[in-house]
């Protein structure tokens, strides 16, 4: 089956503004070009790490870790967390302001054979629902940190290729600071949201 045709976004399509940003980002596209070939996946959860966020990875300043978190936004920030699996973040803001999207679910589009070997599953349901299994299906690692998701060819955001349901707002999940800040977005009733269930609903 042929990979559907996809526009890929501009820069001046994406919200400055980390929260707008991470609910823009419902409904749209991400895709990995392999030499395998295509994956792509709807984008079905969002959480944002604002300015000044206490449990976002720039409230501590620009790093050598973190500085693709402080680049133009649209560029990949990717770090390694708990010593097991990657995440992918979306740069938000403008330059030297350090915030970020983190993706946390793809509903799979394409390249969902490619997607299971990875993963070593073949429910699809559970291919990229969560951020570390996202990463996976989609082969992200830092060698990706930093890439431009406007521009590059391995890793890019594309507009939506269905329809966006009904955008639910939550707690981020898993969080001990500022866990009460409603900043994680996701599409009500989609099977690929992770989570608990009253907030999948």
């Amino acid at each position: 089956m042929p990979s559907p045709r996809i526009r890929r976004l501009r820069r001046s399509e994406l919200p400055a503004d980390t929260v707008e940003l991470a609910r823009y980002l419902i409904g749209k596209t991400l895709v990995r070009d392999v030499a395998a070939g295509r994956r792509a996946g709807r984008i079905v959860e969002t959480e944002a790490y604002v300015v000044g966020d206490a449990a976002g990875h720039a409230f501590v300043g620009l790093t050598r870790r973190n500085r693709s978190l402080f680049l133009e936004r649209g560029r990949a920030y990717v770090y390694f967390i708990y010593g097991s699996y990657y995440c992918l973040n979306v740069a938000a803001e403008t330059h030297g302001v350090g915030a970020g999207v983190l993706l946390r679910a793809l509903e799979p589009l394409a390249g969902i054979d490619g997607m299971a070997r990875e993963r070593g599953t073949e429910k699809v349901r559970d291919l990229a629902r969560g951020p570390g299994r996202l990463a996976q299906a989609m082969q992200v690692d830092l060698r990706l940190d930093g890439v431009d998701l406007c521009r590059d060819w391995r890793l890019w955001l594309g507009d939506a290729l269905l329809p966006t349901g009904r955008i639910g707002r939550s707690v981020r999940i898993g969080l001990t600071k500022e866990a009460h800040r409603l900043l994680r977005f996701y599409e009500r009733g989609s099977a690929f949201v992770s989570g608990p269930k009253p907030l999948r609903g």
